[in-house]
């Protein structure tokens, strides 16, 4: 990982009865000067200058968010660089690769890239690094991009919902491919097969309807799809936001064969279900689609069994407005959802629920979305590594209220849900920047300092320099 900017971290130590290291819970002190982690050890006797995290809470590295739409410049309303950042911190989240869209210009060139970095560079309060766009105008001319740092490169395979990012057909997909493997680089896609999708216009409020518009079968075709270029061209590629657990045996077979491919998948996959979504509650249209319940289930088997390599937000967020246009029409209302700061509350209450333990989760927080991006030493407590660290409240509990969460718009499909398992306190580079007390009702959560989050730039546009 390197930064494109350096900010000066803190210097201390923090004393844990639980902290996640190399993946297992230990007590731990560690210790850290200027920002990066400078000792791990046995707690000693020594209390001086050192911080306590609670024995009722655990201390994690800072989670790592690989799928996140900031949409600025050009969308800002939607959301900005400083509520996203903000409400990352107080998900736990220290690191976070920004998507090439819904932001006007999109990342398709290097001076859009420059344009977001200067906008990240005055507001962000974490870590964030730039996903690049692979686009029918910019197929054959990637390089610049990926020397200028991008951890690679988004597609879509169907159509993106923003006219100023198209998809690609199967014959750019394989140029995007080919494209890709010469770069040493990876392509991120967003798997639908258009061919198979019917939800052009109105489909009503009844969620069944939009369902059966974007079936399944479409992401398992464009799955395949990828697949088979990933293993034609030796490319790395990683299927974004997995929704159909039915696809799974071919990612695994694909991964047993050498197939350079990784998966995620979201939240909201694997905490909500098709059968509870009321009619005309837009704010669960995302695309793929939230699926039936066993359908869950199967992607859970996916996260216990490695299979899916990280759960990410893909936060989406838009104005209440655009959700709620077509008063209720799941064709007619913008896609996305709106969940930064809760996912690892979310999913760790489903874990427990399922009698999953929360060791088996977490690399699916940290180390796997790092791995994805190629981030480094991000998502882990190591020497070396910047001291990104959260503290995690396991039994903490609490009500999702949209208009109290830090997203720039009040509308969260997460909405009045009821989670066990809260942050308390988000280190970057040493420095507190989310601290909220003991988790209680009625408590607001205190931000401290101006925004310290580095510029990330992927390893290859080091090597080069």
């Amino acid at each position: 990982m390197t930064e494109v900017s350096t900010r000066r971290g803190a210097s201390g130590r923090i004393r844990a009865a639980q902290a996640w290291i190399e993946g297992a819970f230990r007590p731990a002190d560690v210790e850290f000067e200027h920002g990066v982690i400078t000792g791990i050890s046995t707690p000693g006797s020594g209390m001086r200058g050192t911080t306590i995290v609670p024995d009722d809470a655990v201390l994690l590295p800072g989670l790592v968010d690989s799928h996140v739409h900031v949409n600025e410049p050009g969308r800002t309303e939607w959301e900005g660089f400083r509520s996203a950042t903000l409400a990352a911190a107080a998900g736990g989240v220290t690191t976070i690769v920004d998507m090439p869209l819904n932001s006007v210009p999109p990342t398709t060139t290097v001076e859009a890239l420059e344009i977001k970095r200067a906008a990240a560079a005055a507001s962000a309060h974490i870590d964030v690094g730039f996903w690049g766009g692979a686009v029918p105008e910019n197929l054959g001319a990637l390089r610049p991009l990926h020397e200028a740092g991008v951890y690679g490169f988004k597609c879509f395979l169907s159509p993106s919902g923003v006219d100023e990012f198209g998809h690609l057909d199967r014959a750019q997909l394989a140029a995007a491919m080919e494209e890709i493997a010469a770069l040493g680089s990876r392509l991120i896609v967003h798997a639908e097969d258009p061919r198979l999708l019917h939800d052009h216009g109105a489909l009503g409020p009844e969620y069944g309807a939009f369902l059966a518009s974007r079936p399944a079968a479409s992401e398992a075709s464009a799955i395949e799809a990828v697949i088979a270029e990933a293993r034609r061209t030796g490319a790395r590629a990683h299927i974004l936001h997995l929704s159909d657990a039915h696809s799974l045996p071919a990612i695994r077979a694909a991964k047993a064969d050498g197939v350079a491919l990784t998966v995620e998948t979201c939240p909201h996959y694997l905490t909500i279900a098709a059968e509870e979504i009321p009619d005309g509650a837009a704010e669960f249209k995302c695309c793929p689609p939230i699926r039936e319940a066993s359908n869950r289930d199967l992607l859970w088997e996916g996260v216990v069994d490695g299979t899916i390599d990280a759960i990410v937000s893909d936060h989406s967020p838009s104005t209440v407005d655009l959700k709620r246009s077509g008063g209720g029409d799941f064709g007619l209302a913008w896609g996305g959802i709106a969940g930064l700061q809760v996912g690892l509350s979310a999913v760790w209450t489903e874990a427990r629920h399922r009698g999953i333990r929360l060791e088996e989760i977490l690399p699916l927080y940290t180390t796997g979305p790092a791995a994805v991006a190629g981030i480094g030493s991000a998502g882990a407590i190591a020497v070396g590594a910047p001291a990104h660290l959260t503290v995690f409240g396991v039994d903490d509990p609490f009500e999702v209220h949209a208009e109290e969460l830090l997203h720039k718009n009040p509308i969260t499909a997460y909405d009045s849900r009821v989670l066990t398992g809260r942050v308390r306190r988000t280190w970057l580079a040493g420095r507190a920047v989310f601290d909220i007390t003991d988790g209680g009702p009625g408590e607001a959560p205190r931000f401290r300092g101006r925004p310290a989050g580095r510029l990330l730039r992927a390893e290859w546009a080091t090597a080069r320099g």
